[in-house]
């Protein structure tokens, strides 16, 4: 099937839906219609494109059988880093970028 540019642009959908069924789609250009493009379908990847982290990676070690008691209080050191203030690198030491006072 040849399609013009136009035709294209307003029924890109179908074209590829075409191209899946595996007719071929060709779009064309101009007055005489010349050739330009080919619309294929891209073959199924063998795998998943997804190879990211497997759910539950670290079930083990963070989870509800880790064996970590999760509601236990933290201890006064953990509290106290916590609670430390944070230290300002700014000239003026408030938190404001701009010029000392």
């Amino acid at each position: 099937m040849k399609a013009t540019m136009h035709e294209a642009k307003t029924g890109l959908s179908q074209l590829v839906a075409r191209a899946v069924a595996g007719e071929d789609v060709i779009l064309t250009t101009g007055k005489a219609r010349t050739p330009v493009a080919r619309i294929v379908p891209i073959a199924a990847p063998a795998q998943p494109l997804s190879q990211g982290r497997p759910i539950g990676l670290f079930a083990n070690e963070m989870g509800p059988d880790s064996g970590y008691d999760w509601l236990e209080p933290m201890s006064e050191e953990e509290l106290a880093l916590w609670e430390a203030p944070i230290v300002s690198t700014w000239a003026n030491n408030d938190g404001d970028p701009k010029e000392s006072k």
